[in-house]
């Protein structure tokens, strides 16, 4: 009985010690990302090159993943406002069979972004792969992240923690009912972050540079 009594606390402490994780690192992303993150081209600042974060663009049921929609329409409507000069591209291309960025790029062509002002990141598997590679690959130290704004959020931690200038563009987000799965995902993705951080994982892969100073 004792012996019982013992596992239920252990397991009450490490749900707490849970709890504490989520939240902490949730706020701290939050406040990290204040005032720079923009719904609206009007008031965003310029920068040379914005960074949009893949997805998939379809669902398992054949559908068209709105997260990837609403990030290409975020990615046209900026560059095209002239708050952004190039596109970076950055997204899982891990086999043959599963290429994001060049999904990405076609699609971004077929909206009127001229294909020399698109360059892609192969090797944008995580969140962290995509900022770290766009200042250590690419070059640069002060960007526009394009994504939702809770992925921008901790996008936004990243890179303050890379010493990366960075604000935020913000996709229309999906319902809640549709977005349910990924938000909780995201509050789980924020600690495990948190953690590659403090022990100082790197992107899976680095490689040789990639000038993009002539634009």
């Amino acid at each position: 009985m004792k012996h019982q009594k013992r596992i239920i606390k252990i397991g009450i402490l490490l749900t707490i010690l849970a709890l504490i994780s989520i939240f902490g690192a949730d706020r701290l992303v939050v406040q990290s990302a204040y005032g720079r993150i923009y719904n609206s081209t009007e008031k965003i600042p310029h920068n040379k090159v914005g960074l949009l974060l893949g997805t998939g663009k379809t669902l398992s049921n054949g559908r068209i993943n709105l997260y990837y929609k609403f990030r290409i329409d975020a990615a046209v409507e900026l560059f095209k406002s002239g708050k952004i000069d190039v596109i970076l591209v950055s997204g899982d291309n891990s086999s043959k069979d599963y290429d994001e960025p060049s999904t990405i790029k076609d699609d971004l062509i077929k909206n009127g972004v001229p294909e020399d002002r698109i360059y892609l990141d192969y090797a944008g598997f995580r969140t962290l792969d995509s900022v770290v590679r766009c200042k250590e690959i690419f070059g640069q130290h002060s960007i526009t992240i394009i994504s939702q704004q809770f992925h921008n959020e901790r996008a936004i931690f990243i890179a303050n923690h890379e010493k990366i200038q960075a604000i935020g563009f913000n996709a229309k987000d999906v319902g809640t009912k549709y977005g349910f799965k990924t938000r909780l995902r995201e509050k789980l993705a924020r600690v495990k972050m948190m953690i590659d951080l403090i022990l100082g994982k790197n992107p899976k892969f680095l490689g040789d540079k990639v000038d993009i100073s002539e634009i």
